[in-house]
């Protein structure tokens, strides 16, 4: 048994601290010739056990360190390998919380390293993962950039696969700008490069989730369902953890469809059973029973109970904002339909709504011709009017002087003629 084995093995049972001593002491130590291709093994079994520890420990700047160390070690080894032993390390930051400013760091620092040492695709796939943390952190400026770069350098090497997952982040961040057409026109670019490849389950399923965004975004919700159902199909055969998402987006589409009685239906098929008492699901249950009482107070209580929940999510937040809306709308067309003229006090308590937010509101209302009426702002009061009927005799008039001027330029060209 080699040194650096017996080294892993006492590290096994040892205190942390004394476990890191040791991974590290292998770390910085050579091994002979002969033994070269052992000695590799176990410094990169060391720096996994090491990056483990950290990992276990939160430490995000000690596993950042790690990955800095790790360089020596890949320059040995092969490219491939490089790659995998790379993506690993990277990946156990997801379990430490408050870490991604320190990704970002070093994903800028290892892509530096690898154009240097003109390792292409580890630069590629180092970059892609970069651009998801700026989506993350909303730094959209910064990600264009970087998309800008990389489109530019995979079209040259015709490589389909990573066109596509560029293309499908290029369009999540024009929509986090709110360029709708934009994120239309790189996921259709998106679906092209894919179109041409066989293209795994995972990445079909971000498409078809994009795809969904997109069409909820343009009110289309019947078709963004669609959407959200196969993507959710699609993440569920593979348990993967964004069925969720995709599930609690379903839900939304029927809510924002005006059916929140087919939450509950929706709730009890098969693949969704697992999800349902889940408290992000439950959340989307309480806004379908809001919805379904058309009860403002209500909403607005599962909003605050669930604001975690709702408010983490761009795509959902956006929605139910509109879906408030909507809401106190319809509260406040029911509250003034009786009456000609209502204090404005009045229907601010009513909906329990603050009086200069109902003034706004009323006065929008007005404005879109949602309904007929004057706000009385002097007096405090809200005049509502009949909807006004709709009266012909001018246009009817209009039509008799263009047949009349007809027929007068039909006499005159016939009197030029007899002339």
């Amino acid at each position: 048994m080699s040194n650096n084995q017996a080294l892993l093995d006492e590290a096994k049972n040892a205190n942390p601290e004394r476990a890191e001593e040791i991974y590290k002491q292998i770390l910085v130590s050579s091994a002979s010739t002969s033994e070269r291709d052992q000695g590799l093994r176990d410094q990169e079994n060391a720096m996994i056990k090491l990056a483990e520890l950290y990992r276990d420990q939160k430490n995000a700047q000690g596993l950042a360190e790690v990955i800095t160390l790790s360089r020596s070690f890949m320059s040995s080894t092969a490219k491939a390998k490089t790659a995998k032993l790379i993506r690993t390390l990277l990946n156990y930051f997801n379990d430490i919380p408050n870490s991604r400013q320190i990704q970002i760091d070093v994903l800028l620092d290892n892509i530096d390293w690898s154009n240097r040492e003109k390792r292409i695709f580890l630069k590629h796939s180092l970059e892609i993962r970069l651009v998801s943390l700026q989506l993350e952190a909303s730094q959209f400026k910064a990600a264009l950039t970087r998309i800008d770069t990389l489109l530019t350098e995979l079209k040259k090497l015709d490589d389909k696969m990573i066109l596509t997952e560029v293309h499908l982040l290029e369009s999540r961040v024009y929509r986090g700008i709110g360029n709708l057409a934009k994120a239309k026109a790189a996921l259709t670019s998106a679906r092209t490069a894919a179109n041409s490849i066989y293209c795994p389950p995972h990445l079909q399923a971000a498409l078809d989730l994009q795809s969904g965004i997109l069409h909820a975004e343009d009110k289309d919700y019947t078709t963004a369902y669609s959407y959200f159902y196969e993507t959710f199909e699609n993440m569920s055969s593979q348990d993967d953890p964004n069925a969720l998402n995709a599930l609690k987006y379903m839900l939304l589409c029927k809510v924002m469809l005006n059916l929140p009685e087919d939450v509950t239906a929706l709730l009890s098929i098969k693949l969704a059973v697992k999800y349902a008492q889940l408290r992000e699901i439950e959340c989307m249950r309480a806004i379908a029973l809001a919805h379904q009482h058309r009860n403002l107070a209500e909403f607005e209580k599962v909003l605050r109970d669930y604001k975690d929940e709702l408010s983490s999510d761009p795509t959902i937040r956006s929605h139910l904002a509109a879906l408030y809306d909507t809401l106190l709308e319809q509260n406040l067309l029911r509250i003034i339909e009786p009456y000609s003229v209502v204090e404005v006090d009045y229907v601010a308590k009513q909906v329990g709504q603050g009086r200069q937010d109902v003034e706004a509101k009323l006065s929008q209302m007005i404005l879109d011709k949602v309904f007929y009426g004057v706000l009385d702002q002097g007096r405090g009061r809200l005049l509502v009017f009949d909807e006004p009927e709709v009266d012909d005799t001018y246009g009817a008039a209009i039509d008799t002087l263009e047949q009349v001027g007809k027929v007068v330029e039909s006499l005159y060209a016939k009197t030029v003629k007899i002339a």
